[in-house]
């Protein structure tokens, strides 16, 4: 299964891209895009819809795995977060890919073993569980990653075992 994550924003987009074979997976992409503060918050809508339109057509993932809105006590972040999060799903579900969402705690979770891990713990557990070596890897990017990870290990729980006979 080819699963993209992203995690939303609306400075920086964080997107991984995992493969997930049986249980073995292997991050094939990953990065952030540069949304720019220095224009008009609606035009940046615009700059994250066609990015993100852009890495769909490119990456042509199976699922995308978008994490949920973090509510912060400023609700106007709150908000802009949540309206950046809508044209990434209108993105998404214009090009017919299914879609999982995850609260961050969940994803954290499922990737660290802990719902209230740190940036630098996700950023740690994804390079050793993606073996990404030296590559140096952006909080969001990892957040990502650990975002698709989080899918792919939520659905393999799901799958029936076909019990071995002996």
């Amino acid at each position: 299964m080819l699963v993209l994550g992203i995690d939303p924003g609306t400075h920086w987009i964080g997107y991984g891209l995992v493969l997930l074979e049986q249980d073995r997976y292997r991050a094939l992409d990953s990065g952030r895009i540069e949304v720019g503060t220095d224009i008009p918050f609606p035009n940046r809508l615009s700059v994250i819809y066609h990015a993100v339109a852009d890495l769909l057509e490119r990456t042509k993932p199976e699922v995308a795995a978008v994490e949920e809105v973090y509510v912060t006590s400023n609700a106007k972040t709150t908000l802009r977060l949540g309206h950046a999060r809508g044209v990434i799903l209108l993105a998404i579900l214009e090009r017919n890919v299914p879609v999982a969402e995850y609260a961050p705690r969940e994803v954290k979770q499922a990737v660290v073993g802990n719902g209230a891990a740190g940036k630098r713990q996700v950023q740690w557990m994804m390079n050793q569980m993606l073996s990404l070596g030296s590559k140096e890897v952006f909080e969001d990017e990892a957040d990502a990653l650990a975002v698709a990870l989080c899918h792919g290990l939520r659905v393999k729980s799901t799958i029936p075992k076909i019990a071995e006979r002996s």
